[in-house]
């Protein structure tokens, strides 16, 4: 029987999950002077780049994605879904290995008559 092969590459996934932002973004009348409250949840696949994880230099460091979603949250944008998209391209940007960017964004108090719970977008993008 032939000895298994060693893997080619090895794939991690950073979880950046309930990530909770004040935030002032919507289409509805009042959202962009009274704010609401967001929840991010991200997932970030990538390829590591050596077997080594020993130092962040071989690693994404989820304070640098926090950062990123942190910056964008704080400007005012009416669609999640942009806000989302743009969350993706600056992580893909600045990682040049990403394989896959999973986000999902809540409002946690959406201004909908006798409505109790949260509402929300999933965003998904794979990068070759």
């Amino acid at each position: 029987m032939a000895a298994s092969k060693a893997a080619k590459f090895v794939m991690l996934t950073v979880h950046l999950h309930q990530l909770v932002f004040h935030g002032f973004h919507g289409l509805f009348p009042g959202e962009e002077q009274t704010g609401n409250d967001f929840e991010v949840n991200l997932d970030v696949h990538y390829v590591v780049k050596k077997d080594r994880y020993d130092s962040l230099k071989h690693l994404i460091s989820y304070e640098d994605l926090f950062i990123i979603v942190q910056k964008r949250m704080a400007i005012p944008t009416p669609l999640l879904e942009e806000i989302a998209d743009s969350i993706i391209h600056k992580i893909h940007h600045q990682f040049g290995n990403i394989v896959k960017i999973t986000i999902s964004i809540y409002k946690l108090n959406a201004p909908i008559h006798q409505f109790n719970g949260k509402v929300g977008i999933s965003l998904t993008r794979s990068f070759d």
